[in-house]
């Protein structure tokens, strides 16, 4: 595994992390704790120490898994990530919640799933200027800084061509890390987000590394994914030009013998801004192959 620092929190976090959504139940698989278990077991000793889940992921549910493994392994060894600004009420269904109090509540609620007396990385999650632009809110999320619940703060952006208000107040707020989705099919962040993350020091994470898995090579134009699956609710004549475009990225740049997942990820770790990418997992299988991609000599320790 390789190590990069992530912005200016001073955190070494693995250039190869693990994405949580999954785990809540929206990707066509309910998990039980002893298939969590194992995963972050091989990913911790695959040398994988970032995880990245959210509150909304299920009620918890994705944190309530995180959490009762970690409160059976060494804490310190991991830099959990989570998130705020949604309420899971069904499936693919949120209530948007953004004011100091309400959010106080979600930390509150976060820290008691994750068992945790802390979270390494608090993230604003895919909320408008509009959500973001609320003292009250920034001044509430400083004080549990200042209290110790939380380590870093950090911003979610919902889309990269939304987030450059969000990236570019990054740093009033004392957030100190951007999420944002990036991978081969979309690569809009390259334009305008990563150069302001580079101009004020902000960590990139880079979420659907793998484009919902199109990316994988594992699937054909004419896929079609189960109910529950939250890629059977994607736009069908995107799906399929996103897929077309796969499939020529694989015949034109994916270098013979490698597995295309892996390059993928590791085309994402090329970008100068890119600190850690943060792909799902279904099984223990996927865990390490989504580590190798660190043996790639297209990802450097150093960016």
């Amino acid at each position: 595994m390789k190590f990069r620092k992530l912005g200016s929190t001073g955190m070494n976090v693995s250039v190869i992390g693990l994405g949580t959504w999954q785990f809540g139940g929206e990707w066509g698989k309910d998990f039980a704790q002893v298939e969590v278990d194992a995963m972050l077991d091989k990913a911790g000793e695959l040398g994988i120490n970032l995880i990245d889940t959210a509150e909304c992921y299920g009620d918890h549910l994705s944190e309530k898994f995180i959490g009762n493994y970690l409160a059976r392994r060494n804490r310190e060894d991991w830099v959990v990530a989570t998130k705020f600004g949604h309420h899971f009420q069904g499936h693919l269904e949120r209530e948007q919640l953004w004011s100091a109090e309400d959010v106080l509540k979600q930390l509150d609620d976060s820290l008691r799933a994750l068992q945790s007396e802390y979270v390494d990385l608090y993230q604003f999650h895919s909320g408008t200027d509009q959500d973001f632009n609320n003292d009250k809110l920034w001044s509430m999320l400083d004080r549990q800084v200042q209290a110790g619940k939380i380590r870093h703060l950090g911003v979610s952006i919902s889309a990269s061509n939304q987030g450059v208000f969000q990236t570019s107040s990054a740093p009033d707020v004392k957030a100190e890390v951007i999420q944002v989705v990036y991978n081969r099919l979309d690569r809009k962040p390259e334009e305008q987000i990563f150069p302001l993350c580079k101009e004020h020091n902000l960590g990139v994470l880079a979420r659907v590394p793998l484009a919902s898995g199109y990316l994988s090579g594992k699937y054909k134009p004419d896929a079609v994914f189960q109910p529950g699956d939250v890629r059977a609710n994607h736009n069908e004549d995107t799906k399929q030009k996103q897929l077309q475009a796969v499939a020529e990225i694989a015949a034109n740049e994916v270098p013979s013998g490698i597995n295309m997942a892996q390059w993928a990820l590791a085309w994402c770790l090329q970008h100068s801004a890119v600190t850690s990418v943060i792909p799902g997992c279904k099984n223990v299988e996927q865990v390490i192959s989504n580590a190798e991609a660190a043996d790639l000599d297209m990802v450097k320790a150093t960016i």
